[in-house]
Order: structure tokens, then sequence, then C-alpha cells
């Protein structure tokens, strides 16, 4: 109970968003140090998406028409969007299982006696788990141009494409923790968070040009949040695949993604925020 009590400050009665705001910055300094404390989490949450890199650029990229073009240097900058959004998607599986093991070990129902802001043990969690994203971008980001991946705009476009990247995959914790509070074990947390987010980036833009999908699976593929992801960090990158779709999020991809990110936020925070307080009753 102490490190808890170490951890989570008791903040005097006040402003409640001031005083969640705190709390989740607290909680997510507790992550961190923990993340920090098992060097090997990080070191595995890289490895998956360098080999994504690697595999698909050397083994694929002669063979992938993008444009008329079999290039393997234009399939390179074509794939990169697709493996930055994947990884940071991916991060859902961690975010759950995480949530899971906390649940699994009693510490959330230590959080729970003390006197805090109820969402905040969830909202520091994904904060801790954005960090870690974000580390994991800035490795894969050096792997890509040591590739041959490169970007075509300005440092501005670039950097608001990680920004879109980032939110995208804060958006998606939202939906491991809903997973994680929804389980018993972390084991089950991890495959529940997987098993759904493989056909979400596969049936999408992120690894072949929708174009060449049956009709049906192209609209699937046009209007999934993940597409509107990838094809937004394509124009901000300045990378090839500008989509020949007529559905509104290919024609928008940088609102699109905006607008999904801000409502998956929105839906599945609010659930996991339910879910989390109906188990503490």
């Amino acid at each position: 109970m102490s490190a808890v009590t170490d951890a989570v400050r008791v903040t005097a009665p006040g402003n409640p968003i001031g005083q969640s705001i705190r709390d989740s910055l607290v909680v997510a300094k507790r992550n961190l140090i923990r993340m920090a404390r098992i060097p090997e989490v990080v070191i595995f949450g890289l490895i998956q998406p360098i080999m994504f890199v690697v595999l698909f650029s050397y083994v694929f990229g002669g063979s992938m028409d993008i444009g008329g073009s079999t290039s393997p240097e234009v399939y390179r900058e074509f794939l990169m969007a697709g493996i930055f959004a994947q990884t940071v998607t991916f991060a859902t599986a961690g975010a759950g299982a995480g949530i899971a093991e906390d649940m699994h070990k009693g510490l959330i129902d230590r959080f729970r006696s003390l006197p805090m802001a109820r969402g905040a043990v969830l909202t520091g969690r994904t904060l801790a788990d954005l960090v870690q994203t974000a580390l994991t971008l800035l490795v894969l980001a050096v792997v890509a141009l040591l590739v041959g991946w490169r970007t075509h705009t300005s440092i501005g476009e670039v950097l608001a494409a990680f920004g879109l990247l980032l939110l995208t995959g804060y958006a998606f914790t939202w939906i491991g923790a809903v997973i994680g509070l929804s389980v018993r074990t972390p084991e089950a947390a991890t495959s529940g968070g997987l098993v759904w987010l493989f056909p979400v980036t596969f049936v999408s833009n992120a690894f072949v040009d929708s174009s060449n999908m049956t009709p049906w699976l192209r609209h699937i593929a046009d209007w999934n949040p993940f597409s509107a992801t990838v094809q937004a960090c394509r124009e901000l990158f300045g990378n090839p695949g500008v989509s020949t779709s007529d559905a509104w999020p290919m024609q928008h991809p940088v609102w699109a993604s905006l607008i999904y990110s801000v409502l998956i936020i929105a839906v599945f925070r609010t659930l996991a925020v339910r879910k989390y307080r109906s188990a503490a009753a």
C-alpha cells in the first residue's frame, strides 16, 4: 500500500478538472517509471515494427504495383505510412494487457481506495502508453530512413503527420482499456486486443493500393478509420499512393483521421470509465 500512497497524492478538494489532470499525470508518471524498470517491454515493442519494415520492404518491395510503378524504392515510401499507423494501433493490445494485469494483481482496487478522480487511473495509463508509442515511432522513423524512406514536404507537415499518428494511437488505446477492463487475465486482453486489429489493419490501404481490391472490399477499406490516417500521413509526408477513390475519407483524409480519432476517444473513454466505476461499485 505504501507504493501506491507514494504514487498517488491525496489532493485537497478543489477544481475537479484540475484534480483529474494532476491525478492522471501522477498515475502516468508511475507507469513510465515502471516501464523504465522493465526495459524488455519497450525493446520487444520495438522489434516487431522493425521486422515489418525490413520484411515488407525487401520481400514485397519489387512485386507491388504502386501508381504503375513496381520500384522497390516507391513501395518503401508507400509502405511506411502504413507501418507507422499499424505500430500505433497495435499499442492497443499492450494497453489492454497492462490494465488487465493491474486489475488481476489488485492494484486497481488500491487506487479505488484513494480520494482521486475516477478516470485518472485509465487516463494516466493511456498517457504513459502514448509516451512509449512516441518513442517507438522515433526509433521506427530512423530505421525507415536507413532502408530508403524519405519525406518530400515541409517539416511542419511531417510533424503534423506524426501528430495524427499519435492521436490515432491514443484513441485506439482507449479501445484497449475497454478490453482490459472486460476480461479476467492479461493473456485474454492481449488476444482480445489483437484479434480485431488484423482485419482492421490489413483490410485497408496500408500495404496495398485499395484500388486493386474488389469493389465491396475497397469500399470497406476506404471508410476504414485506419485507412484515413494512413492516407493522411502519405499526403503529409509527400509519399506515393494518391487515392483515386471518391469516398469522403480518402478525399479529406486529414479531417477524416481527426474526426475518427476524436469520436473513438469520446465513445471508448466513456465506456472505459463506466466499466471502471461499475467494477468499483
